[in-house]
């Protein structure tokens, strides 16, 4: 297990020097977030961000994300074109030494909270959603209106556009432009020795009626069985995965196998139909048993890069919600901790 930290450039509060102080932290997991999805990334630029973060102790281990033009998942004309350039800056990421490259096929918005700052009884603040407080959404003046996380800003006008384009489009046909992405994708992932990695939807289930087809494992195991290469592989998203109560995360990693090649690892509490809250990342603390996910991780001899997701905002840190310090550190010293005791554990056959 290769304990990384996401880190999202100069601009992030979170500084490097900082993170050389919690223990175990070896890669750095990030991105250019300022260049225009379906552009080729940079070398320059990706030479500037490997350097940095090589220069503070630490490798460029994982990219999150590469974002993948809508386009190319509506199935456009012109998605022969992205997919080539998408290919492009893979090549680009396995010369600055990446290895794991961590993608999703979400629709127009990425990860989706209705309240970034709910307030816990510990004083602490974290994230949440609410599938019924989508209606008090107001899409008309275009994305970033208290949503985080999006690739892009789309204005209001080409949101309404996106959005007409993407209902009318099935889940199967969804299905289909994700086939044909990576059968394209993954021979050029392969041929540089870079893993993709597809992280499931996040919540798993349609939002703003876009459909959304990266839900369970069953949609997982469909993903690595459609194209049969190595590089073809999974993100498990322990948090994403562990909103919909009927998901399994253990058994979804045993059978997967060695197509895990990254992993997120955060807790949430289902507190009814489609609604729930993120926690600190123990056991105890939501939904998710960690310690049977790491048993299961343990018994597929995963070697890969995991890293604390979201935390809450603990001890008065303000900045980008999910992704202070404090919660994320703690986090990553309880993952490293449950590795160890489980690598002791004796393996019952």
């Amino acid at each position: 297990m290769y304990l990384n930290f996401r880190w999202f450039g100069a601009d992030d509060p979170v500084v490097l020097k900082h993170l050389r102080q919690v223990p175990g932290v070896e890669g750095i997991v990030s991105a250019l977030h300022d260049i225009p999805t379906g552009e080729v990334w940079p070398r320059d630029r990706l030479s500037q961000l490997r350097d940095t973060i090589e220069k503070g102790g630490f490798n460029f281990s994982v990219v999150e994300s590469l974002p993948v033009h809508e386009d190319i998942k509506l199935g456009l004309p012109v998605r022969d074109r992205l997919i080539d350039q998408y290919c492009e800056s893979i090549r680009r990421l396995s010369e600055v030494g990446v290895r794991v490259l961590c993608y999703n096929f979400m629709p127009i918005f990425d990860w989706v909270r209705t309240d970034l700052a709910m307030p816990l009884e510990d004083g602490s603040t974290t994230m949440a959603y609410d599938h019924r407080e989508l209606a008090n959404v107001d899409l008309s003046r275009g994305m970033g209106d208290g949503l985080p996380a999006w690739a892009n800003d789309y204005d209001g006008e080409e949101l309404a556009r996106l959005l007409q384009a993407f209902r009318s489009v099935s889940e199967e046909l969804l299905w289909e432009h994700l086939q044909y992405f990576l059968e394209r994708v993954a021979p050029a992932a392969e041929s540089v020795n870079i893993r993709l990695a597809l992280h499931p939807d996040d919540p798993p289930w349609s939002v703003f009626g876009v459909p959304r087809i990266i839900t369970d494992g069953q949609a997982l195991e469909r993903v690595v069985g459609m194209v049969d290469s190595p590089a073809n592989g999974i993100t498990v998203c322990t948090g994403s995965l562990g909103s919909l109560p009927a998901n399994d995360v253990p058994a979804i990693i045993r059978r997967l196998g060695s197509r895990v090649h990254f992993m997120h690892c955060r807790n949430v509490m289902v507190t009814g139909e489609r609604k729930f809250h993120e926690t600190p990342h123990l056991t105890e603390s939501g939904d998710v048993d960690m310690l049977e996910v790491f048993r299961a991780l343990r018994d597929i001899q995963f070697r890969g890069p995991m890293r604390s997701d979201h935390g809450r905002m603990i001890w008065g840190e303000t900045g980008r919600p999910g992704y202070g310090l404090h919660d994320r550190a703690l986090g990553t010293m309880y993952l490293r901790g449950l590795w160890e005791a489980v690598s002791r554990e004796p393996v019952l056959d």
